[in-house]
């Protein structure tokens, strides 16, 4: 099932975004010129330089994690209070710095193995942003604003929070669907069977990082393109005008990272691409709800999770990012 629904992904990513380029784009039918051309290639370029080290490091860590690290040992870290738990599970990502493309399987076992599953969930929407890795990615792309590193792991725990005492109160039964099927079934879990099957856990710990970078890469590559023909094909006076209005410059750089479905550990220098075109709350709500919530990552929660569930997560979590930036932006954000 991964393999069949893995290009469908893709193929969903590409041509939303194409179809959002395609809305703001004015250029005549002759095509770019040359000097767009060039600059249009450079700038892709040097995204793909600057984003590769940093998704190599989160691949590696990811890869290491699903095989040395077992499920028993995150459980065990997790508190029964429901308020250490949430908290716990926000800053769980600082220790386990998974992708977001991988978490949602890990944390839908561990549910089923006994974790909270509010705290399953606050680890979903934080642990893609709330870890080192992510943190020294934002820290280097805006290294003239370093409160943008600060504010977004801020913002991103704080909603992971808020949102995970929200389901505490509200949940009364299981979230998880009873099919065990899932985008990731396929995927082996951190075990000494399936490292041995596999050749020894170093070999199975390669195979899931190269596995991991393959699915990760194209989505990069997706949004490296379309940030760099953001810069040479769309009216600058357009992104003036819409970087003017705060609300919608808010919403469109949040759904623009929904389409692009980015990874965590890239996103911050596309972001730091569009900082000459629209104010840094703005572009504090694209690093902070595509992580949280994106193409990939909703249809897997919608593959793991109950639709009500799911829709409940991703509208909250779009109120309280919009909220949470706006408000950085108005009295911290320079």
């Amino acid at each position: 099932m991964r393999k069949s629904l893995l290009p469908l992904l893709t193929a969903a990513s590409a041509l939303g975004a194409a179809l959002a380029a395609g809305l703001i784009i004015r250029r005549d039918a002759a095509g770019m010129a040359l000097t767009d051309i060039t600059r249009f290639s450079s700038v892709f370029i040097s995204i793909l330089l600057e984003a590769l080290p940093f998704v190599l490091l989160g691949v590696a860590l990811s890869a290491f994690l699903q095989v040395f690290v077992s499920d028993r040992l995150i459980r065990r870290l997790m508190p029964r209070h429901p308020l250490l738990a949430v908290t716990a599970a926000g800053l769980l990502g600082v220790i386990f710095p998974v992708c977001e493309c991988g978490m949602i399987p890990v944390v839908r076992r561990l549910i089923r193995k006994g974790m909270p599953a509010y705290g399953g969930i606050v680890y979903i929407l934080a642990g893609p942003v709330v870890n080192p890795v992510v943190f020294a990615a934002t820290w280097t792309a805006f290294n003239d604003t370093p409160q943008m590193a600060f504010a977004r792991v801020g913002l991103a725990f704080a909603v992971a929070a808020i949102t995970g005492l929200m389901l505490w109160k509200l949940l009364k039964s299981n979230p998880l669907k009873a099919d065990l099927a899932s985008l990731y079934a396929g995927l082996p879990e951190a075990s000494s069977n399936n490292a041995s099957l596999s050749g020894g856990k170093m070999r199975s710990a390669v195979l899931h990082a190269s596995d991991e970078l393959f699915d990760m890469g194209k989505y990069l590559v997706i949004g490296a393109a379309l940030a760099a023909l953001f810069q040479t094909a769309v009216s600058r006076e357009w992104l003036e005008a819409l970087g003017s209005n705060q609300l919608l410059s808010h919403l469109f750089l949040m759904g623009l990272a929904f389409l692009m479905s980015l990874c965590s550990t890239s996103d911050a220098f596309v972001a730091a691409s569009f900082s000459g075109s629209f104010e840094n709350g703005a572009l504090l709500a694209f690093l902070v709800f595509g992580p949280m919530i994106d193409l990939k990552s909703a249809l897997l929660l919608f593959a793991s999770f109950r639709t009500r569930v799911v829709l409940g997560i991703i509208g909250l979590t779009a109120v309280l990012v919009l909220t949470g930036s706006w408000l950085l932006e108005a009295f911290y954000l320079p």
